[in-house]
C-alpha cells in the first residue's frame, strides 16, 4: 500500500524468538508499537525463523529487537523506509562464545520515488504558464492582435477597418465602450492584492482538502511541530477575512450606512456563514435521515461565521469618526493605526488570558492540569484519554463526543481514540485574535493610502514582532518550549507565528500586485472573488464527477495527484468564467 514497505525479518538464532517493535520519528515521547513476533530457527533443519511485516514510510522508524528469553534488548535500528520497497533484517549470532548478536538490514527490492509525479505536475503547470506569458506578449504585437481578432469576430473588424474610425486597436476599443472603464475604476480601486493573498490561500486548501496527492506532507502535522501546507492554509483565510472586515466597514460607513443597519448585515452573515457550515460538515447525502444524536457542530465556516461576529462587531463598537482620514490629534503620529483602538486591544487581551486559565488552570479528571499532549501512546501512554487537555474536555463537555469530530490528526501517529475537533470552542479565542490582527492590517491600509513604503514598512514590522514572540513562546524549538506550535489547539504561539508569515506573504503580494503591477493576481484572484462560493462548492462536489472518479490503481500518487489537480484547477476555471459573468455570491 501507499506509504509502506515490506520487511522480512529472518531470525538465525536457535534459542529464542524475537518481538519486533517499533516508533515512528514523528512521535514525540511515545511507546514502542509491537509488530510481529519471529520464531526461532529449527537448528535440525537448518531454517530460520522468518516473519514478515508492513513499515510507515512516512517518517523515520526506531526498530526495537527483544529476545523472547528474558525480553533483553538485542539491538536497536533507525531508518527511513522507502514506499514500496522490499527489506530484509537479518538477525544472527556472530559469536556462540560471547553471545554476540547482528542485525543488518537489506534491501532486496529498492523504493520507488513517489515524487516524481509532482515534479511532472510542476513542469505542466510551469508549461501551461509559459505558453500564457509567450501568448500575453504576442498580443501586444498589432499585427498579431489584429489577426486575432479578425479569427474570433471577422464581421465585426471588417466593419471597423472600413469605418471613420480606422484600424481597432487597444485605446479605441476601451474608449468606445464606457462600461470598461467604469469596470475597470472599480477594480483600480479594489485591492488585488487581499484577493489574490484570499485565492492563492483558498485554492491549496481546496486541493489539499481534496486529498492533495496522498502525500503524507499535504496532511495536517499530528501534534506540534512543523508547519506543513495545510497548517496555514485556514490561518491565512482567517488573517485576510480581518483585513476584508476593517476595508468593508470603513467602506459602508462612509457611504452612509448607519451601525445598526451595518450591525444587522454581520449577525446575518455570521448566521448564514454558521449554518452553511453546519449544512456542509453533516452532508449525508444518502445515508437516509440525519440523526441529531451525531450532528457534528463545530467546522471551519462556523468558526469563520463566529470569528467574524466578535471582530466585526469589535470593529464597529469601537470605530471613531475621523481616525482614518488623520484628523484627530495623536500624542504618537507613528502609532495612529493602534491607539484609537485601545479598547479594542484591552478586549483581546482579555480573551486571551481566558485563553490562559482555561488552559493551564482548568482541572481535566484524569490529566495532568496545563496538559497540551496528543493523548493515545505520547508521553510514554501515561494520559491516554487527554487528547487536547482542556480543548478537548470542554467541547466534550459541552457539545458531547458524538458532535465533535471523530478522528483527528492525531489518531495515526499518536493512535489516540478519544474524539477531538480542531475547530473546537477553546481554540475559537485564538482564531478571533487572529482575525484581529488581520484586522490590523487592514487598518493599516485605510491609515496610509497610497503611502506603499509605509504600509510595507509596517506589515514587516508587525511580522517580526510577531516573529519574536512565537520564538520566546517555543524556544525555537517543536516540543520543548513554554507553548508549542499546535494547529490542533490553535494555540498562542501557532497564532504569531502564523501572523507572521501572513503579514509577510502580504507584503510580497501587495508589492507585486498593487505597488509594481508585475501580477496580475491571476489566476488566485479570481477564486479569491468567489471565495465562499469556491468553498462550500468544491466541499458539496467533492465525491461528484469531474471532481472524483473511479481510478485503475488506487495506491498510486500519480492518480490521486491527477485527480486532485484536475479537481482544484476546474474551481480556477470555474471562478474564472463566474468573474467574466460578473457573478459573485457574497453573504
Amino acid at each position: 500500500r501507499m506509504d509502506q514497505a515490506l520487511l522480512l525479518v529472518r531470525n538465525e538464532l536457535p534459542a529464542q524468538g524475537l518481538r519486533l517493535a517499533a516508533v515512528s520519528g514523528a512521535c514525540y515521547q511515545c511507546l514502542y508499537e509491537f509488530l510481529v513476533f519471529v520464531p526461532p530457527s529449527n537448528g535440525s533443519l537448518r531454517k530460520p525463523g522468518m516473519a514478515a511485516v508492513m513499515v510507515d514510510t512516512q517518517h523515520p522508524l526506531t526498530l526495537l529487537l527483544n529476545g523472547s528469553v528474558g525480553d533483553r534488548e538485542l539491538c536497536k535500528i533507525q531508518y527511513h523506509f522507502g514506499e514500496f520497497g522490499n527489506y530484509s533484517l537479518v538477525v544472527k549470532t556472530l559469536s556462540t562464545s560471547t553471545k554476540t548478536v547482528s542485525c543488518d538490514l537489506v534491501i532486496n527490492e529498492g523504493p520507488i520515488n513517489s515524487y516524481l509525479p509532482i515534479l511532472f505536475a510542476f513542469l505542466v503547470y510551469m508549461g501551461i504558464l509559459a505558453i500564457l506569458i509567450v501568448g500575453r506578449l504576442f498580443m501586444k504585437i498589432d499585427p498579431v492582435r489584429n489577426w486575432v481578432y479578425k479569427k474570433l469576430n471577422p464581421r465585426e473588424t471588417d466593419r471597423l477597418i472600413n469605418s471613420e474610425l480606422g484600424s481597432p486597436n487597444t485605446t479605441d476599443s476601451v474608449s468606445s465602450d464606457p462600461t470598461p472603464r467604469l469596470w475597470s475604476t472599480a477594480s483600480r480601486q479594489r485591492l488585488r492584492s487581499l484577493d489574490t493573498f484570499r485565492g492563492l490561500s483558498l485554492i491549496i486548501m481546496v486541493f489539499v482538502n481534496y486529498g492533495g496527492g496522498k502525500y503524507w506532507f499535504f496532511k495536517h502535522e499530528s501534534w506540534n511541530g512543523k508547519l506543513h501546507f495545510p497548517s496555514a492554509l485556514f490561518s491565512r483565510f482567517v488573517f485576510i477575512m480581518g483585513t476584508s472586515i476593517s476595508l468593508s466597514l470603513s467602506s459602508m460607513l462612509r457611504w452612509g450606512s448607519s451601525k445598526r443597519k451595518v450591525l444587522g448585515k454581520i449577525l446575518w452573515r455570521s448566521f448564514l456563514l454558521i449554518l452553511l457550515g453546519i449544512i456542509v460538515v453533516n452532508p449525508n447525502y444518502c445515508l437516509g435521515p440525519l440523526s441529531w444524536d451525531n450532528l457534528r457542530i463545530p467546522g471551519v465556516l462556523q468558526r469563520l461565521g463566529f470569528t467574524y461576529l466578535v471582530v466585526a462587531a469589535l470593529e464597529l463598537l469601537f470605530t471613531r469618526a475621523g481616525t482614518e482620514s488623520g484628523t484627530l490629534e495623536m500624542p504618537c503620529p507613528a502609532l495612529q493605526d493602534i491607539l484609537p483602538y485601545w479598547p479594542q486591544w484591552i478586549f483581546i487581551l482579555m480573551l486571551e488570558v481566558i485563553w490562559l486559565c482555561l488552559t493551564f488552570l482548568l482541572p481535566v479528571p484524569g490529566c495532568p492540569r496545563g496538559y497540551l499532549g496528543p493523548g493515545g501512546i505520547g508521553d510514554f501512554g501515561n494520559y491516554p484519554n487527554c487528547t487536547g487537555g482542556a480543548a478537548g474536555y470542554i467541547d466534550r463537555l459541552l457539545l458531547g463526543e458524538k458532535r465533535i469530530y471523530q478522528h483527528p490528526s492525531s489518531s495515526v501517529i499518536y493512535q489516540t481514540t478519544m474524539p477531538y475537533d480542531p475547530e473546537g470552542i477553546l481554540g475559537t479565542i485564538n482564531t478571533i485574535f487572529m482575525a484581529f490582527l488581520g484586522l490590523q492590517a487592514g487598518k493599516i491600509i485605510l491609515f496610509y493610502k497610497d503611502q506603499h513604503k509605509q504600509i510595507m514598512s509596517r506589515f514587516f514590522i508587525w511580522s517580526i514582532v510577531m516573529g519574536v514572540i512565537s520564538a520566546i513562546l517555543t524556544k525555537c524549538s517543536k516540543e520543548e518550549g513554554f507553548i508549542p506550535i499546535n494547529k490542533n489547539l490553535w494555540s498562542i504561539s501557532y497564532v504569531t507565528t502564523m501572523s507572521c508569515f501572513a503579514f509577510i506573504l502580504l507584503l510580497l503580494i501587495y508589492y507585486l500586485v498593487d505597488v509594481k503591477r508585475l501580477w496580475s493576481g491571476a489566476p488566485f484572484f479570481y477564486p479569491g472573488m468567489n471565495s465562499i462560493l469556491v468553498y462550500i462548492g468544491h466541499e458539496v462536489f467533492e465525491n461528484y464527477f469531474p471532481f472524483k472518479w473511479k481510478m485503475q490503481d488506487s495506491q498510486s500518487h500519480a492518480e490521486h495527484l491527477t485527480q486532485n489537480l484536475t479537481a482544484t484547477t476546474l474551481w480556477v476555471i470555474i471562478s474564472y468564467l463566474l468573474y467574466k459573468r460578473r457573478i459573485f455570491w457574497k453573504i
